[in-house]
This record gives structure tokens, sequence and C-alpha cells, in this order.
């Protein structure tokens, strides 16, 4: 894979720049910058030395959103030029686009000299942004591609130990080669959010209507890895009847038919948190909680646990990416991936479509 720093006569070139402006929009207002951010380092090297750049990035997954509140916001955060830079549309309007169509390839690909990959989120998907213009044009790995496949590769290229291996979200199916690997790998792996409640239900207990994925996977042989580390506590909130208002905190065996797990208890934290302390390299991805239904909470103070642990930390995961800008927390960690499927599929194979296509 070769990088930007490799590129020669760059001067009056055309740079086709994948970016991932894919951000959260709210009253057409962009409410989280950070993957905007990250892109600032690429583009000032490309424009410092000389060249014209059309970004292209999706916004939604249909193509219909429009790029207006985006925009805005790159002006506002880079505060760039405008003259050396342009946006292309949004690539998911173009039926091309997720099909890897060649003709919509050689298309988009004629409108640059030379290619670039910054958009470490989408580079698990074979689309023509992605991995179909690097066939037809000289291609290279942007700064924050770059910084992404470093960070990343510690997880699985000599880790320092103890090495604590955190996973929350959902999911549970795609993340089953993952738990897999890493409790060859880790010291421990550390299962919450919707995850945690197939190890529940296949231990026999009560998960009433919590998420829960049906498929098998060899769940009972996980079970019996003594690196593999539950939750001891849930807080739950009752969904049938609105006479018990408010979440309760209960043992993990003691959930009930009407009530649905929103997050881990006071007691799994505290757990959790002795683990944060002993260990030397930690890797998380994915909430501990329904964090939209109000299960953000341990979430948030086992981020704080491992922010000020003196453990060298990388996080993924955009949910839990979101949380840590809320808190205004993105120096407290030594890598924040800006990756949600695209770390997992990374960290689970060791490379990904998009990453492939620059070589």
């Amino acid at each position: 894979m070769r990088s930007i720093r490799q590129i020669k006569n760059i001067q009056g070139k055309t740079i086709l720049l994948r970016v991932d402006f894919n951000v959260p929009i709210k009253n057409r207002k962009v409410e989280d910058d950070f993957k905007i951010i990250k892109t600032v380092p690429t583009i000032k090297f490309l424009l410092k030395k000389g060249a014209k750049i059309i970004l292209i990035t999706h916004l939604g997954k249909d193509g219909s959103a429009s790029l207006e509140p985006v925009i805005q916001c790159f002006w506002k955060v880079s505060k760039f030029k405008k003259d050396k830079l342009e946006f292309f549309e949004n690539v998911r309007k173009f039926q091309g686009e997720e099909k890897n169509d060649p003709v919509f390839a050689k298309k988009l690909a004629s409108l640059g000299d030379i290619y670039v990959n910054d958009a470490f989120p989408v580079a698990h998907r074979m689309h023509v942004s992605v991995a179909g213009i690097p066939k037809y044009l000289p291609s290279y790995a942007g700064f924050q591609l770059e910084e992404e496949i470093k960070n990343l590769t510690r997880a699985f290229k000599k880790p320092k130990h103890p090495f604590l291996f955190i996973l929350g979200g959902a999911k549970f199916f795609t993340k089953m080669p993952l738990i897999k690997k890493y409790l060859k790998l880790a010291d421990y792996v550390f299962l919450g959010g919707a995850l945690a409640n197939n190890f529940f239900k296949a231990k026999g207990y009560e998960v009433g209507k919590s998420l829960v994925d049906e498929t098998d996977c060899d769940i009972k042989e996980v079970l019996k890895n003594k690196k593999l580390v539950l939750p001891t506590d849930v807080i739950v909130k009752n969904v049938r009847n609105s006479a018990i208002a408010g979440f309760v905190t209960k043992k993990v065996d003691e959930v009930e038919k009407d009530e649905i797990i929103l997050d881990i208890g006071n007691e799994t934290v505290k757990n959790l948190g002795l683990l944060i302390k002993k260990s030397k390299f930690i890797l998380w991805n994915g909430p501990l909680g329904k964090y939209e239904e109000g299960g953000e909470k341990s979430t948030k103070e086992a981020l704080k646990l491992v922010a000020n642990s003196k453990a060298e930390s990388i996080i993924g995961g955009g949910d839990t990416v979101a949380l840590i800008s809320k808190m205004k927390m993105e120096k407290k960690f030594s890598f924040i991936s800006t990756g949600g499927g695209a770390t997992l599929d990374f960290l689970a194979n060791g490379t990904l479509p998009g990453i492939k296509a620059l070589g």
C-alpha cells in the first residue's frame, strides 16, 4: 500500500480524495465533526504540494441526503480556501456505487489524475469509490487511513499484556469470529451490550424482551473459556407495565419476562474497573448499554476508567466514539478509530477490500 508521501509531481494534478463525511446531522447541522477534522492533515498536505482536490463522500444509506450541512461544516472547521477544493455529489446517489459497477468506476476515475483513500470507515465496502476507482488510477493511502492501520494492527501483532478486549453493541453473529480470535490473543474478553444477552440466554437465564440473536455459533463452547468475562448485574426496565417506572438494577439471573436489559450494573462496572487497572493494553469497540434508551451511563463510567488508566488504549465503534466526543475526551486515549464495521472487520481479518485495492 503506497502512501501519499510517495506521490511524485502533484503540482497541478487533480486528486480524487475519498473521505468519510457520513456524520450525524440534526436540524441541518453536523452534530459530530470528528471524522471531518481527521481528514484535514491529508488535505493540507496535498494542497501544499499544489494539487486540486475533488472530495468524494456518501451521506446516509440511500444517497438522498444533501451534502450541504457537511460542506458548511467542512469549510468552518478546515478554514481552507475554496479555489482548489470541490465536492462531488453524494456518491451513494448513483446506483453503480454500491454495485461496484466498472462503467461508473471509469466515469469517476476520468475526473482526476490520482486517487487517494482516506476513508477508513468505508474501507470494508466493495464500492466504486473505495475499490473500483483504484483499478483505473494511480492510488495511494491518506494519513488517517495509514494511522488506522498502524494503530489497529497493534491489537494482533505483539500487543502488551495483560491485554483487555472490551466488546459491546449488537450484531452478535458478525462479532462471534472476533470474540473467538481475541479469546486467543487477549488475557480477558469482556462482553457488554446486546452481545452479553446471547450468553445469558445460553446459560439458561431469562432475558425478557432484550435483543438476542438466535444464531448458535458454538456459544456454549465459548462459555467454557476462562478468559471470557460477563456482566454480573444489569439495569432493566419493565416494558409491559407502565406502573413500574424507572430503571432497576438486578443480578443477571433475576431478569423477568416483561423486562428489557438496558445497561450493565454498578457491580459489573467495578469488576471491569479492576481489569482496566491491571491491563497494559485495552482494545474497546461498541457501547456497553442500549445508549439510545438511556443505557449510556456505564459506558461513560468505564470510558473514564480507561482514560485515567496507564494502559495503552484503542477505542472504536461509531456510538462509543460519539460518546467520547460528547464527553470531550478525544485526547484521553492512545488512539480513537473513525471506523465502525470497518474496525471490526480489520481486527478480525487484518485487511479490508479498500486496503487491498491500494496494493
